[in-house]
């Protein structure tokens, strides 16, 4: 017998099974590509070479090779798409609603370079589900921030109160003291997708990208910079460095140090009483504007309902971190859940960590490494997969004009608080 949850699941099976299939066909592309790149990677000399094929890397890879071809190499020291690091699962969000009128600007060009991969592949990366910024009366997160920031960046939202979120999204409880703001164009980005699309793409215009080839030595020669791995050595005109976790053991090799945490983050996947009362069409993407902030999505890629937890506090290892969730963190988001979102959470369908890596003012690095010439770097800062898109376009200017289009004053990687010898952290965004 057909259950309600099975009818209101059906929607998402018949659009996993859509993709999955036109995935199944780029994969054979991609198998085929690979085989031909098995001879094509003995060249040791490029343009560009992107170290990193994350959210960030990948986007550059494909930004770059737009312009510059087959003269574009990809490095990945793990597998293509391995759970490691910050950037692979279903969803992220991607929202216009931020602090400053400078991320606000951002995020608009954020929306129109993920278009322009939406064209160029036939495949979806971004899905509009409108989103909540909650915010309790005396939060950690002023919401007027946000407001102001809106409104000079000229986008529209609603503020409403408690009453009116439960009214048109019943399946919350809110207290009176709680107030909210509605931006229509949120929603989530397909991680996992959106890299393997960017990576595609970038194949597709030539670029040879390979994985499980970490880097031994980085060193900057006269006009050149040079790339040793463990099997090949490699020379090329500019470097861009997408490291994520691993951006300071890269950095070290050009003697470059910055504070940076990498954190071991927590989302939990939730079996819901009703599948179709969480449906993209019918429960938006959320963020909940307090200390502890949380956030969460809509049924997506998994048969459940994702709630994760910002900035959980463990500082950890890239390279020794546990894989396995800590149950006190579970069990804390379980409860936010069952205070807030009473119908979200009738068991755990999956439980499972990933890293940030933090900068002390949690805004983003984008430029020129200092002391060198030709060397450039990305840091997201824990917030960043919704502009890897266009930070990947950025990164190409970087790399072949010298110059972006976009001001990334505030994103220097010499800025004050980055030379400080013990620099106040402050992760509230």
């Amino acid at each position: 017998m057909e259950t309600t949850n099975d009818r209101a699941d059906a929607p998402t099976r018949e659009y996993r099974r859509a993709v999955t299939s036109r995935w199944n066909d780029r994969d054979r592309r991609n198998r085929d590509h690979d085989f031909y790149s098995h001879f094509v990677t003995t060249r040791t000399n490029f343009s560009t070479i992107v170290l990193g094929l994350g959210g960030i890397g990948s986007g550059a890879a494909y930004w770059l090779s737009r312009r510059q071809g087959d003269d574009v190499l990809g490095i990945e020291q793990f597998p293509l798409g391995h759970l490691r690091g910050g950037s692979e699962d279903h969803s992220r969000i991607i929202r216009l609603s931020y602090h400053t009128p400078h991320y606000v600007e951002l995020a608009k060009q954020a929306y129109a370079a993920w278009e322009q991969v939406e064209v160029e592949s036939g495949e979806p990366v971004v899905l509009r589900t409108g989103g909540l910024d909650l915010a309790p009366a005396g939060g950690a997160i002023p919401l007027a921030d946000y407001t102001d920031a809106l409104t000079r960046s000229a986008v529209a939202y609603e503020k409403l109160d408690a009453s009116e979120v439960m009214r048109r999204w019943p399946q919350w409880r809110l207290p009176d003291h709680v107030e909210a703001i509605y931006q229509e164009k949120t929603g989530l980005a397909m991680a996992s997708r959106a890299n393997d699309t960017h990576r595609a793409l970038a194949r597709s215009n030539g670029a040879t990208l390979v994985d499980n080839e970490p880097v031994v030595s980085i060193r900057e020669s006269g006009s050149e910079v040079e790339v040793v791995t463990e099997t090949a050595s490699y020379r090329c005109a500019s470097l861009v460095i997408c490291g994520g976790a691993w951006t300071n053991r890269s950095l070290a090799h050009l003697g470059v140090s910055l504070p940076l945490d990498v954190t071991l983050e927590h989302v939990v996947y939730t079996i819901p009483d009703m599948a179709l009362d969480f449906h993209p069409t019918r429960f938006p993407v959320w963020i909940w504007m307090d200390e502890p902030c949380f956030y969460g999505f809509p049924i997506f890629g998994e048969p459940a309902v994702k709630t994760a937890w910002d900035r959980c506090g463990w500082v950890t290892d890239p390279d020794t971190r546990s894989f396995e969730p800590d149950a006190e963190t579970v069990a804390r988001i379980r409860r936010f859940a069952a205070e807030h979102l009473p119908g979200s959470d009738r068991g755990v369908h999956l439980a499972k960590n990933c890293l940030y890596t933090l900068t002390p003012d949690r805004d983003f690095i984008l430029d020129r490494v200092p002391g060198t010439e030709h060397v450039f770097m990305a840091v997201g800062a824990g917030h960043a997969f919704k502009f890897a898109s266009v930070i990947g376009r950025l990164l190409s200017e970087l790399a072949i004009d010298g110059t972006a289009s976009f001001d990334l004053s505030g994103f220097e990687a010499d800025r004050a608080i980055l030379t400080e010898p013990d620099p106040v952290r402050s992760y509230m965004v």
